[in-house]
């Protein structure tokens, strides 16, 4: 009988205390201390390309589809490319690794499957640690169907007179 009245009692200790906890909120008319909102530090890196858009203009079925854009790190700290990425399997840009420090330059290499015919509009995101945030470069043109070679029609060699059948 102790072990129900102490745990009755305990109970009845443990609500009374939740309870007595008063709720504030921010309107409620005491003085609240603002807290700060905890921010990302901003990079001091930034990108800058020499070209946004890749124009092969008209090129051949199976012609050479590479690309270069050149860029420059105008921050003052070191860039760091994390992923490019191609928007289809068709597209794939090449990144450099390692980070680019302020100043310096470097290359994003796109190479196009040129075997598809038609005309052409990608993208290649350029995801890095630059303060001006994820930048978007472009390839376009149109390619044209390699003519058909067609081979020169062979004949059989002669056998001599065609013979009459009787």
């Amino acid at each position: 009988m102790k072990k129900v009245i102490l745990s009755l009692g305990l109970v009845a200790f443990l609500s009374s205390l939740s309870m007595a906890q008063e709720t504030h909120s921010a309107n409620d008319g005491h003085n609240h201390a603002a807290t700060p909102a905890a921010t990302a530090p901003t990079s001091l890196a930034d990108i800058k390309l020499d070209k946004m858009v890749h124009d092969y203009g008209n090129i051949m079925q199976g012609d050479n589809g590479e690309c270069t854009f050149k860029f420059k790190n105008t921050g003052k700290e070191p860039l760091i490319i994390t992923m490019c990425q191609g928007s289809c399997g068709c597209t794939v840009p090449q990144c450099p690794k390692d980070p680019i420090l302020p100043g310096k330059s470097g290359e994003i290499k796109v190479k196009y499957d040129s075997n598809r015919v038609g005309p052409i509009s990608k993208s290649v995101t350029i995801t890095s640690n630059a303060k001006s945030g994820p930048q978007t470069i472009m390839i376009k043109g149109n390619i044209a169907a390699k003519p058909v070679e067609e081979a020169f029609p062979t004949t059989p060699p002669s056998q001599g007179a065609p013979l009459e059948k009787k």
